[in-house]
């Protein structure tokens, strides 16, 4: 549902339980660490998740078989810290290890299958490869197509990461098309207020500002912005995707002082929330001295 400091406090009561009823290797425990794990990624707090999912690791590599489903998962999860963190060939690396775990262990249409195709999907569009990314994308969306209901969130999260490949290629109708089916899933499946659901409007806004209507993507980027003030920590890099985009968009309508205070917001989130050699951050300050100059 999205709340993740009430998500934290129940994780942390029944890691408290298990850490004194079970033995320090047994898998539960890591299967709490890894649970709080998610939470600090969800969060935006990066280093910590990593703490968490690493602890987590070192537990499943001691108790399980080598090609334990879920040691794959834990791959899986560290793999999406490091692509978060802006690291994409490291998140490829981890994984590629969950994907031939999986593929030994599970059959050809099992979900966890599509999940793992998604994730590389998204390490190759994160480094500009975009036919790679698609070819994975289109994998996982024939698996959950399969096995899924037709209006379950894990589609939604396909036809939104295919939509936004083709944006990223120009091909603007065919992504506003992914977008709209992923959003009307979203709307069906999550709460009003469900970060899902921002990230929808935020993606739907991107592509109109593409095809350069940015009343329209403003509309759309400032829906997200209403949702994740309701529900995200005011640090989240989330966030910083809102003010970012929200800046472009007065940047390209001309309002430069607008677009100044959006941008700077947002290097301050990004410089509390990124490593300092995360790519976004330098693109964010090439941003702010282009609007400067236009002033």
């Amino acid at each position: 549902m999205g709340d993740y400091s009430k998500a934290l406090e129940f994780y942390e009561k029944s890691h408290q339980i298990r850490e004194k009823v079970l033995s320090p290797n047994h898998p539960s425990l890591a299967t709490s660490y890894s649970s709080i794990g998610v939470v600090y990624d969800n969060m935006g707090d990066y280093s910590k998740a990593l703490e968490f999912y690493e602890k987590s690791h070192q537990i499943y590599k001691n108790a399980l078989p080598q090609n334990h489903p879920d040691l794959a998962t834990s791959y899986n999860n560290i793999g999406a810290v490091y692509d978060n963190m802006g690291d994409y060939s490291k998140a490829l690396e981890f994984y590629e290890k969950a994907l031939e775990i999986r593929e030994k262990g599970l059959p050809p249409n099992h979900p966890n299958l599509a999940h793992s195709y998604n994730n590389i999907g998204g390490a190759y569009s994160n480094m500009g490869d975009y036919s790679k990314a698609l070819e994975f994308y289109e994998k996982a969306l024939q698996i959950r197509e399969k096995a899924l209901p037709p209006n379950h969130p894990d589609l939604a999260h396909s036809y939104n990461n295919i939509g936004a490949v083709y944006n990223d290629m120009g091909d603007y109708s065919k992504a506003l098309e992914f977008h709209e089916k992923a959003h009307q899933i979203y709307k069906k499946a999550l709460p009003p207020n469900h970060p899902d659901l921002a990230h929808s409007y935020n993606n739907i806004g991107g592509v109109y500002d593409n095809m350069g209507d940015y009343s329209k993507a403003l509309e759309f980027y400032e829906k997200a912005l209403q949702i994740r003030e309701k529900g995200l920590p005011s640090n989240h890099p989330d966030f910083a995707t809102s003010y970012n985009n929200i800046g472009g968009a007065y940047s390209n309508m001309g309002d430069y002082s607008k677009a100044l205070s959006f941008l700077e917001k947002t290097l301050s989130i990004l410089q509390k929330s990124l490593p300092s050699t995360h790519p976004l951050i330098k693109v964010t300050k090439d941003n702010i001295d282009h609007v400067k100059k236009k002033m």
